[in-house]
């Protein structure tokens, strides 16, 4: 029976605590410096959602925008608006006609613009309402007006405006000179809805409401909706030929992602410095336990452990740290992010605006980040695997 020694215990317990920390702090560096690769690139997901979150999709992404030149020269009427619809693969057009006005509103008179379009023209152009609704099909007398005119007004709440009542003159060009024609609108119009533009105090109201007491001589834009999106270059390159200014949304959604992505990517490259100065501190512990394991090693060797095995525990040492590093990583990384995402989102709301998300963590993302954090764990444990399984047993015996 051997006799009971505390020296010996107490020197194994200090040398598997000092090995379980040592492990454990070169864990959390990899998880540090992933969570820096993790909360940055998240940063950039987030922008670009916010930016994106604005467009609605659909219909509005097989839209195209035309806009007749400034010169005059070449004018967007009925005419034009039928020849498009015969264009193959031209499913719709919806006009749009625009006019100054002046408006009256609870005894206060202002001028703003007044635009007149029908109900398919707001998913053509991606316009969804912050408050209320847009134009719906047999409405008459309603109006949609931007937030820029509820500031013109002073309100604050765009609650306060819908059902509130508005009158309008309007001032027509009259062809060959520079003088227009006021036209009284005798209606009054009830606001339904309001959409968010802090540029242009303006108004949407039903097209019919000018086509029914004036012929209108040209208008502003059109939206021309096209079959699907592969023949969106086509039908654009048509109306181009006839002198027109088209843009299309799905080209500045495309835009805006590639600037995203760069984004990303050099916030990527600030986090892999980080993820650099981890993977060098795993690599010192792959090759410190390597030293501290030496007559283990050869131990091992000597009972027939054979070189290859001595390789894959290395190995499978190193994946496993580097895959624990990950996920405390992604955790430390998505916790910091939604935390953040939580007290911004107080804040703004207490101050009058609206939440958002400003960090993002797509799921396909995460899984990447933890596939990655284990190869990188494999790739620096390749060469303290290779000098253990190449240590001479007795050697490696005899080392102290």
């Amino acid at each position: 029976m051997f006799p009971f020694n505390f020296e010996w215990i107490w020197d194994m317990s200090h040398m598997v605590f000092m090995g379980g920390l040592w492990y454990a702090l070169t864990i959390l560096g990899i998880g540090v410096g992933i969570a820096a690769v993790v909360i940055l690139v998240g940063l950039g997901y987030g922008l670009q959602g916010i930016l994106l979150e604005k467009i609605v999709f659909g219909e509005a992404m097989l839209s195209l925008s035309v806009t007749a030149p400034s010169s005059k020269v070449i004018i967007l009427d009925d005419d034009m608006v039928k020849e498009f619809l015969n264009y193959d693969n031209v499913q719709d057009v919806s006009p749009m006609a625009s006019f100054p006005a002046m408006v009256t509103y609870e005894g206060l008179n202002s001028s703003m613009v007044l635009q007149g379009t029908n109900v398919k023209y707001f998913s053509y152009a991606g316009i969804a309402p912050s408050k209320g609704r847009v134009l719906e099909e047999g409405d008459t007398n309603k109006i949609v007006v931007t937030s820029a005119t509820l500031q013109l007004f002073e309100i604050e709440n765009p609650d306060d405006i819908i059902g509130r009542r508005m009158k309008f003159k309007i001032f027509i060009p009259v062809p060959g000179s520079e003088d227009s024609q006021e036209i009284p609108l005798d209606n009054d119009y009830e606001v339904v809805g309001v959409v968010d533009d802090q540029t242009s105090v303006s108004a949407f109201i039903p097209i019919k409401e000018f086509s029914s007491r004036f012929s209108i001589p040209y208008y502003e834009r059109a939206r021309v909706r096209v079959s699907n999106s592969e023949v969106l270059t086509s039908v654009e390159e048509k109306i181009i030929e006839k002198g027109f200014i088209v843009t299309a949304l799905s080209k500045t959604v495309d835009q805006a992602n590639k600037i995203f992505q760069g984004v990303q990517a050099t916030l990527a490259v600030f986090g892999g410095i980080a993820l650099i100065v981890s993977a060098i501190g795993m690599f010192n512990t792959m090759t410190v336990t390597l030293l501290e394991r030496t007559k283990e090693i050869g131990i091992m060797r000597t009972i027939g452990a054979s070189p290859f095995s001595i390789k894959v525990l290395f190995l499978t040492e190193s994946i496993i740290m580097g895959f624990l590093g990950g996920v405390m990583g992604i955790g430390i990384g998505v916790g910091s992010g939604l935390v953040m995402n939580y007290l911004l989102n107080a804040v703004a709301v207490r101050m009058g605006g609206l939440a958002i998300a400003l960090f993002k963590f797509p799921i396909a993302f995460l899984i990447f980040v933890a596939v990655f954090s284990a190869i990188m764990g494999l790739l620096t444990g390749v060469f303290p695997s290779q000098r253990a399984a190449s240590l001479n047993p007795l050697d490696a015996i005899r080392y102290s």
